[in-house]
């Protein structure tokens, strides 16, 4: 590999657009080389905008014209596990936006040609990169609040949010509706945080209204941890209120915390502190900050610095997720 890690990006869409290239715009590891996407004029105006040299209209043009060490894979669900396919068969590492793939079945296909090909898979997880979250992480970690007793999540988009996106609201082309969507990114979070904990069993209920089109724009789900600890989240694309709301708050035996703001309360002789470090001011938002530490942290892992995350994480958040569905579908608790 090269002094600057050469990468590749499939899909011009808003991930691309407002997560991924300001960040890796102040990340010096790594240098975006290509971009392609289905609407070619959409990728010249992207490559033009961030400096990228070349833009294409296919994927086997960006991976057989330029000299690429590593793939972004930003496309729409349905086409990750080819794109993740093509990518491996090139001898490359790919990093790829959530989720791995639409079933269990097609991550450890995904699993199995990384093993073949001699290549790492990355899946965004940029949340669990903020900096407010990973210092709750460290209390956790350390015993600091006591043993886990609940984890609540809660993502909620306007009605003029994901929900009026086209092929989102085509289940066999997203996966699902909100709960795929919005759900899986929050489930990833909070199973990561209990160092994913087994799961006992699932209950989960979508509103029956507003589902004529295939998906459910809202639901909820309580998800039981070996031990007694749960896991509940709240998702919806017909949030009614001011602007987006995503939000995380623990509750252990010893102490509490949550995220927008960042406080973490803990006990002190009968009396709740917030100890919580404000750390250097900066402008950058915690999801900012999250985006560009997990583009750090993936340069990393490909010059064998650091281990990877495990694939396995992602099949269990797929398998969890299956029994979410089949739970909101049968009406009754499943045991993933």
């Amino acid at each position: 590999m090269a002094e600057r890690m050469r990468l590749g990006i499939v899909g011009a869409g808003a991930a691309t657009q407002v997560g991924h290239l300001p960040a890796l715009k102040r990340v010096k590891e790594i240098q975006v080389v290509g971009i392609c996407d289905n609407d070619l004029a959409k990728a010249r105006t992207l490559a033009d905008r961030f400096g990228i040299p070349d833009a294409y209209e296919d994927i086997e043009e960006l991976v057989e014209f330029e000299e690429l060490d590593a793939l972004l894979v930003c496309t729409p669900s349905h086409l990750h596990e080819s794109h993740v396919l093509a990518g491996l068969s090139a001898k490359l590492h790919v990093f790829v936006e959530r989720p791995l793939a639409l079933t269990v079945a097609g991550a450890n296909k995904l699993m199995k040609a990384a093993q073949r090909h001699d290549r790492l898979i990355m899946v965004g997880a940029n949340h669990r990169y903020r900096p407010d979250i990973q210092q709750i992480r460290s209390c956790m970690q350390h015993g600091e609040l006591g043993d886990l007793e609940s984890i609540r999540a809660w993502w909620f988009l306007a009605r003029a949010g994901r929900g009026s996106i086209g092929w989102r609201q085509k289940p066999e082309l997203a996966g699902g509706g909100a709960m795929f969507d919005l759900g899986i990114s929050l489930l990833d979070l909070s199973l990561w945080l209990t160092g994913f904990a087994p799961v006992t069993r699932v209950s989960a209920v979508y509103p029956s209204r507003g589902r004529e089109k295939g998906v459910e724009p809202s639901g909820a789900a309580m998800i039981v941890l070996e031990g007694g600890a749960a896991i509940s989240l709240d998702v919806s694309w017909r949030f009614v209120g001011p602007g987006e709301k995503y939000g995380l708050a623990i509750r252990g035996a010893k102490g509490s915390a949550h995220i927008n703001p960042l406080a973490i309360w803990k006990d002190f002789h009968g009396v709740a502190q917030d100890v919580a470090q404000s750390g250097a001011h900066s402008r950058e938002t915690p999801f900012a900050l999250g985006a560009r530490a997990q583009w750090a942290h993936f340069a990393a892992i490909v010059r064998g610095e650091v281990k990877a995350p495990l694939l396995t994480e992602q099949l269990t958040v797929l398998q969890v997720m299956e029994a979410i569905y089949e739970s909101a579908e049968q009406g009754k608790d499943i045991v993933p």
